[in-house]
């Protein structure tokens, strides 16, 4: 008697058979056994979409022995991921095995309880769900097969074009013109210095002043001159209690949120350092938009704190969730394991999701908040102070506030100026989008679900369609910006917020039995595939003019041009096609490569596209580095030292 259970990975497949008996045997299928092909469309559009799946090479074997062990199991069960993602490959398994007889089971946490509970209660595959995931998948290949050779024969070959991630450049294309359009305007501040504070003017004639209203010196200086004789009076001091409350437990895109601003973690390591976690059985299912909480969780929550802090720091909290998250999911929180195997990057963020689960479980910091408002003439200043009287949750959960406290004051009191104090400043654009704001942004607009965020990150970075600043922030690349006007100008809806946002819904509709999936399929094909065709007409090709330069080709001696391709500007021969040299346009450090003493570092691509830092005697000389070097050196080796994140480290591994 053999029952087979078949998830998605060998870590989960191994966490699971610790809780199962002898009786049990648990194997992986390693993601998705089915997809659709690489090299052709994939999809029959005049037998209404269907979808003409291919089982890729790297996945026979393990097909093959699931078979096997299918064929002599007397009970098959489906435990992958508790998601569209999860429900398609169950499904895809019950296809490729020819199962008749199955149980599905559904767990959002690998602990023994769960996975017992799971199995006492199997379920039928979800079809709806199953379908959202084709629905997306489908859609998906239709744009990017689609809309990508109109781009190869209009700007540049092999560039890609896909439905959520050209949303995504459009972002940050409309920020950078925003920045670059921004017209700074300066405002002065000036501020009366006091004993032990001081206080910025806030009102004239009682009329409280905006921002931008001492906007020249000569304002400013006219105040000041009107100040100096005054006296200041203590007119109104206000005195209160403010409450900080703990935030909600994680969902994806505020653990990805916060671990980038925490920890400088891309939302690409979050998943896979969470996936890892999950698997592990430390954490719950980490792909969810729910701020649901199991009773048993909140209890086990309650008991910590009390035993941990005492009654004072604990309070019950029962988070909303907003929108259509699934109310069978739950928040990402800590399954209260122990003798935990981690390592420093996974311990980072356990912890992370430990105590803003506990947190959020925890009673308000209290602070004492005093305002002063002092009066001089026509004049008002205000000074504001405030102190942690109770700390409450951040006991647990670091998070940033300032104390400031304010003198011993009373009304009426008469103050002694010691200075008054102008600054100039200037208004500053919006920032550029760092990974935390772009997913904050995304969310906002309704685009992109819990398990897309990442790879939507991930791939227009992948293509050089936007790159990343020496402040971690995205700017989009010439080509990156070519690509979104084209589609901008031809293909609106493939980039519009509310029709990617309106998707968005349709497929949350089909994964509810409210939509059909073939008909949302033939609703979106039709009008593009209609729109594309006529673009192929109207639209010229958009491919700059090779630029003529004064260098010569160490082939065949013709001139080098520069041209445009996927990643960007690059010299290439004008005796193409017969003679195919080409080099990348280099950007040049300012260093002498230190191995060969003769060449220096420039910045270069790989073939995919990631950047890397070379010598220009290659390949006489083979100097290169992943990180990009600085002009020190290493005081202990002499190696050149190169930036990794905020920290300068020696390039030399072999230096401690």
């Amino acid at each position: 008697m053999m029952k087979l259970v078949i998830v998605e990975s060998p870590t989960k497949a191994k966490t699971i058979k610790n809780f199962l008996g002898k009786d049990f045997k648990v194997l992986s299928s390693y993601g998705h056994i089915r997809d659709l092909p690489k090299s052709t469309f994939g999809i029959d559009i005049e037998n209404d979409f269907e979808p003409k799946y291919v089982i890729p090479t790297k996945a026979r074997k393990n097909l093959n022995l699931l078979k096997k062990e299918a064929e002599k199991a007397n009970e098959i069960i489906l435990a992958t991921d508790p998601d569209r993602e999860g429900e398609a490959i169950s499904w895809h398994l019950i296809e490729a095995l020819k199962l008749k007889d199955y149980k599905r089971v559904v767990f959002h946490e690998i602990t023994k309880t769960a996975i017992q509970n799971a199995i006492k209660n199997p379920l039928k595959l979800n079809e709806n769900l199953s379908d959202a995931q084709q629905a997306r998948r489908i859609l998906d290949r239709i744009v990017g097969y689609k809309l990508s050779p109109f781009l190869w024969k209009k700007v540049a070959r092999r560039l890609s074009a896909g439905r959520v991630q050209s949303v995504a450049v459009r972002l940050i294309c409309e920020r950078e013109e925003e920045i670059k359009n921004f017209k700074p305007e300066k405002y002065f501040t000036i501020s009366a210095v006091f004993k032990d504070f001081e206080s910025l003017l806030t009102k004239i004639n009682n009329k409280k002043l905006d921002k931008l209203a001492i906007k020249t010196n000569k304002q400013a200086e006219e105040i000041i001159k009107n100040l100096k004789n005054a006296e200041y009076i203590v007119q109104k001091i206000e005195k209160k209690e403010i409450k900080r409350h703990p935030q909600a437990p994680f969902k994806t895109s505020s653990l990805q949120q916060e671990a980038n601003k925490k920890f400088r973690f891309s939302s690409k390591m979050t998943m896979r350092l969470a996936q890892n976690l999950y698997e592990k059985g430390y954490i719950t299912y980490h792909r969810t938009d729910s701020l649901n909480v199991s009773s048993e969780a909140l209890n086990k929550a309650e008991k910590v704190i009390k035993e941990k802090f005492g009654n004072s720091y604990y309070t019950k909290r029962i988070f909303k969730t907003k929108g259509r998250a699934e109310e069978a999911h739950e928040a990402i929180r800590p399954t209260f394991q122990t003798n935990l195997k981690l390592d420093a990057k996974q311990k980072k963020l356990y912890d992370l999701i430990y105590n803003r689960f506990l947190a959020s479980q925890m009673s308000s910091a209290i602070f004492d908040s005093k305002k002063v408002e002092i009066k001089a003439d026509n004049y008002t200043f205000e000074a504001s102070g405030s102190t942690l009287k109770f700390d409450g949750f951040l006991k647990v959960y670091e998070m940033k506030f300032k104390e400031n406290k304010l003198p011993k004051l009373q009304e009426k009191q008469i103050l002694k100026l010691k200075k008054l104090k102008k600054e100039d400043h200037s208004t500053m654009p919006k920032a550029r989008y760092n990974e935390a704001s772009l997913i904050k942004k995304l969310e906002e607009y309704e685009i992109g679900r819990p398990s897309t965020y990442a790879t939507i990150i991930s791939t227009i970075q992948t293509r050089n369609y936007v790159e990343k600043n020496e402040d971690r922030r995205f700017a989009p690349t010439e080509i990156g910006q070519i690509v979104n006007n084209t589609l901008k100008e031809n293909f609106e809806n493939i980039v519009d917020y509310k029709f990617t946002a309106e998707m968005e819904k349709k497929l949350d509709n089909i994964g509810e039995g409210k939509e059909n999936w073939r008909e949302v399929i033939k609703n979106f094909y039709f009008p593009f595939n209609e729109n594309l065709e006529r673009k192929y007409k109207e639209v010229k090709t958009q491919k700059p003019e090779p630029e003529i330069t004064d260098k010569i080709c160490p082939k065949c001696q013709k001139p080098l041009a520069i041209k445009m391709s996927r990643f960007g500007k690059f010299l290439a021969c004008t005796g193409f096609p017969k003679c195919k040299y080409a080099e990348s346009l280099k950007k040049d450090l300012g260093i002498t490569c230190p191995q060969c003493g003769i060449g220096k570092i420039t910045e270069k691509r790989t073939k995919k596209g990631k950047i890397f830092y070379a010598c220009t005697k290659w390949p006489d000389c083979d100097f290169a580095l992943w990180d990009k070097p600085t002009k020190e050196l290493c005081k202990k080796c002499g190696s050149l030292m190169v930036e990794k994140g905020k920290k300068t480290v020696c390039s030399n591994k072999d230096c401690s």
